[in-house]
């Protein structure tokens, strides 16, 4: 089993920063696939990015391309989302995510451990 805790969530402005990070326990965290989902109120839950255990293969929805960068630090078992020009409509819980496998995913029903949230609210 493995436990993913999600932290860093928070309030802000249209144009700001927020950096997410997502810790793991487990000796094998390199073996998993990480990824952040995010599901905004009467929406689905939907894929955002996603990042390989060691290769460094990166895969991001493209309406966060240029703005959002996912990375991990595997001697930490740490992902993280870095979200940079925040939009209104990125508003909505986000979830981190993993699967054992090398192979990056965007289906949520690809991963088998799941964070239990933190909110990102950006106000106009």
């Amino acid at each position: 089993q493995v436990q993913l805790v999600e932290s860093g969530g928070g309030l802000v402005q249209a144009g700001g920063s927020l950096r997410l990070s997502c810790a793991a326990s487990g000796r094998t965290f390199s073996s998993y696939t990480m990824a952040w989902f995010r599901q905004a109120p009467g929406k689905e839950r939907e894929f955002v990015a996603g990042i390989r255990g060691t290769a460094g293969i990166t895969y991001y929805v493209d309406s966060v391309k240029g703005r959002f960068t996912i990375s991990r630090d595997n001697a930490k078992n740490t992902v993280y989302l870095q979200m940079n020009s925040l939009k209104p409509e990125d508003t909505a819980v986000y979830y981190c995510a993993g699967r054992l496998g090398v192979a990056v995913k965007t289906q949520q029903a690809e991963f088998d451990y799941w964070g239990q949230g933190t909110q990102v609210t950006v106000s106009s």
